[in-house]
């Protein structure tokens, strides 16, 4: 894999292709806002996304699918979770046959409650696909910062290879065999991270966020077994790893909701980016339930997001909950 196609100009996609030509591979990056694409052409920036980092010259950048895949060796699918099913299918009459695709969007998809890898399945059977996902702030690891992350796919030499067209001394790629889990993680912590916000906005204290960490962990862990993925992958980067980081968009969010901005407010402060957790809150309180599995944070989060509950209602709801064992 010496050539890449990344679809998706935004933080993440941009630290990607940073990370892939650091690795040696030649890389064309798809955005949809044509001031990105002249940016990083000719300017070697990406000002709207990662302002102030500048960018190989290996990497050149795009607003047509069809150029950002001609010649290239495997694509990486960079975009929102919930904009995934309409990315495959613009790619599907585009791509060659069997062309390694790398899922980097951490989310459960609304309408159907589908990870991305069964997304892809769906309509792109012939693609071999692996998922990546763990600790990784997007402005970190295009600085260099060192970054641990999980690659996993049922066909492990589709992860060897997104390793070593990935990896290097600063962002390293570990390797898993289990995408379900992998996904999971990603996608419920998410969810935990805008509860993390919420705690440190309401002045809940350490104790609190402390706690909220391995119940959150649980709760991934069986929805995971429900699905069909390993318990022990949730101890991992994606899982556990994910959970420690407070860094993001979704904690800055439930931070927000917690000092008592509305969700609107809070939202449009962060125009700019999208928070994968407000979408996917109500999905995975949605597959829990199909699944009949107990995520008491989980379903909390979706309540105060999408039906109206206050986050004093929102504490008490989680403190009142009956003593059982851990």
């Amino acid at each position: 894999m010496n050539r890449l196609a990344i679809i998706g100009g935004g933080a993440w996609g941009t630290a990607l292709a940073i990370v892939a030509a650091r690795a040696g591979s030649a890389v064309t990056l798809w955005a949809r806002d044509p001031a990105v694409v002249a940016a990083i052409n000719h300017g070697h920036e990406n000002p709207l996304f990662l302002p102030g980092i500048t960018l190989d010259p290996a990497v050149s950048a795009t607003t047509e699918l069809q150029t950002a895949i001609f010649g290239a060796e495997a694509a990486l699918l960079v975009v929102p979770a919930q904009f995934l099913r309409s990315a495959l299918a613009s790619l599907a009459p585009m791509l060659p046959v069997a062309m390694p695709l790398l899922l980097c969007a951490k989310g459960i998809e609304t309408d159907s409650l589908q990870t991305m890898s069964e997304l892809a399945a769906e309509i792109l059977p012939q693609s071999p696909v692996a998922v990546l996902s763990g600790p990784s702030i997007a402005a970190e690891v295009a600085r260099g910062l060192p970054t641990a992350v999980t690659i996993a796919s049922q066909e492990p030499a589709i992860a060897r290879a997104f390793v070593a067209a990935l990896g290097n001394s600063r962002f390293r790629p570990y390797l898993s065999e289990d995408p379900v889990g992998v996904e999971l993680g990603g996608a419920v912590k998410n969810v935990i991270a805008i509860a993390g916000g919420i705690v440190e906005g309401r002045g809940l204290g350490n104790n609190a966020h402390a706690a909220l960490i391995p119940r959150g962990l649980a709760e991934m862990i069986r929805l995971g077994i429900a699905k069909g993925a390993r318990a022990e992958t949730f101890a991992g980067l994606s899982g556990l790893g994910d959970l420690v980081l407070t860094g993001t968009r979704n904690h800055a969010l439930g931070v927000a909701l917690g000092r008592g901005e509305s969700l609107d407010d809070a939202l449009a402060a962060r125009q700019r980016s999208v928070v994968e957790g407000v979408a996917t809150a109500a999905a995975v309180a949605r597959l829990a339930t199909r699944l009949g599995i107990e995520m008491p944070i989980t379903a909390a989060v979706d309540a105060v997001l999408h039906r109206g509950l206050g986050i004093d209602a929102m504490i008490e709801s989680l403190l009142s909950r009956p003593w059982r064992s851990e």
